[in-house]
């Protein structure tokens, strides 16, 4: 089949949720992607933060295959040893004390929701607590993540959402308290926002939150789904500012590929009893062998100086195409997880499109945006090859 068949395939079968780019890809290797016309893409969106480790890793790729053979999936009526273990892992990883594996980061935020508003309920029997969200952020599109969610384009066609949210200004300390009452049972949000254009929070900020739930015996969740697992050069983008969250959600580069996510707890936020949460696939032997696979990665490779060393590097390139191109205004984030940030003149989408002629791929965020998330094995050599396309791509927008 042609590519154009594929595609035409694809849009007779499959509902039209996604204006998707009009290229099929196949396979993938190391930090590279290739279409079924056989072009090569150098992957600066690494499945949306996905892919820490770049494509057909062998090691991860043989661990997979390892436990197909074995044991793929029980239902959580039974133990089964990789979840066992990679719970035990990420415990000591995290230093939180409880895990709970879903299918998804989606799943991994409802599973936070219902943490918060059981803990509320159980202190005072009242069924009227309130979460405290952040306007800007993006937590998932199941309904209650989507009602934690501070984008009225997303939220607006599916109301009503579950109530009792109200929405704060993310670092904006004052706006947070002003909406605390005796019924906040909890605050949600991102240590760096990513969706909603890749603003990373100030540290006054995220400590005067966390001071601000201890002092109000209120659950603090982290959404660490696309900022966490070694994304901004630390394990947990939270430990920048030397707090901890009750929950923490997980997803995306926990599976490195392998649909998985997780909701970890301590102890005072461990309130989920028996049949007030499950999941059938969640927890299932082929995925924790893939958490496990991606654990022993971060245990056995220097990956996390690699992010370091090389997202100054790319600083370094992207304050080069703020300072050559007026309508390239500026650039924020932390690691790799960064958003060059587009003046409305030119749209970032068109921008995105022209680097896939190039053979680059990156992705757009809220307002104007160019999402940069690469696997975090990239090199030097890989951001001066992006910086190469990316220029010849912004040069024809002078």
């Amino acid at each position: 089949m042609t590519t154009k068949e594929y595609i035409n395939e694809a849009e007779e079968s499959l509902l039209h949720t996604y204006n998707r780019y009009q290229i099929v890809l196949e396979k993938g290797d190391g930090v590279y992607l290739y279409d079924t016309d056989g072009k090569k893409y150098l992957d600066f969106a690494s499945g949306i933060a996905v892919f820490a480790f770049g494509y057909n890793n062998k090691e991860y790729n043989d661990g997979l295959k390892s436990q197909i053979d074995k044991l793929i999936h029980t239902s959580n009526l039974f133990y089964n040893v990789p979840a066992s273990t990679a719970a035990c892992r990420l415990k000591k990883l995290s230093g939180m004390d409880r895990v709970f594996f879903t299918n998804s980061g989606t799943e991994a935020i409802e599973g936070a929701v219902k943490t918060v508003r059981k803990y509320g309920f159980n202190k005072d029997g009242r069924n009227d607590h309130e979460i405290i969200a952040m306007k800007n952020s993006f937590h998932g599109r199941s309904m209650g993540s989507l009602s934690v969610t501070g984008n009225a384009h997303y939220q607006d066609p599916f109301k009503p959402l579950i109530g009792g949210v109200k929405f704060a200004e993310f670092n904006n300390l004052e706006s947070v308290k002003e909406l605390i009452t005796d019924r906040t049972c909890g605050i949600i949000l991102e240590p760096v926002q990513g969706e909603g254009g890749v603003f990373p929070g100030d540290e006054e900020f995220i400590k005067g939150i966390r001071k601000l739930c201890d002092e109000n015996d209120i659950l603090l969740v982290f959404d660490e789904i696309q900022c966490g697992m070694g994304r901004t050069g630390k394990m947990f983008a939270h430990e920048y500012y030397g707090v901890k969250p009750d929950v923490l959600t997980l997803a995306k580069a926990l599976g490195c590929g392998f649909p998985v996510g997780a909701f970890l707890t301590n102890e005072k936020a461990a309130v989920l009893l028996p049949g007030d949460h499950g999941t059938t696939y969640g927890g299932n032997p082929l995925a924790c062998a893939a958490v496990n696979k991606v654990l022993d990665l971060f245990e056995n490779t220097d990956v996390l100086s690699n992010v370091n060393n090389v997202s100054t590097y790319l600083d370094e390139k992207l304050q080069n195409l703020v300072d050559d191109f007026d309508f390239v205004k500026s650039y924020r984030g932390k690691g790799l997880l960064k958003g060059l940030v587009i003046d409305e003149s030119v749209k970032a989408n068109e921008i995105i499109l022209k680097a896939l002629d190039e053979g680059l791929i990156v992705i757009s965020a809220s307002g104007n945006v160019l999402r940069m998330v690469p696997p975090l094995v990239i090199t030097r050599e890989n951001i001066d090859e992006m910086y190469e396309k990316l220029n010849n791509v912004l040069k024809t927008f002078n």
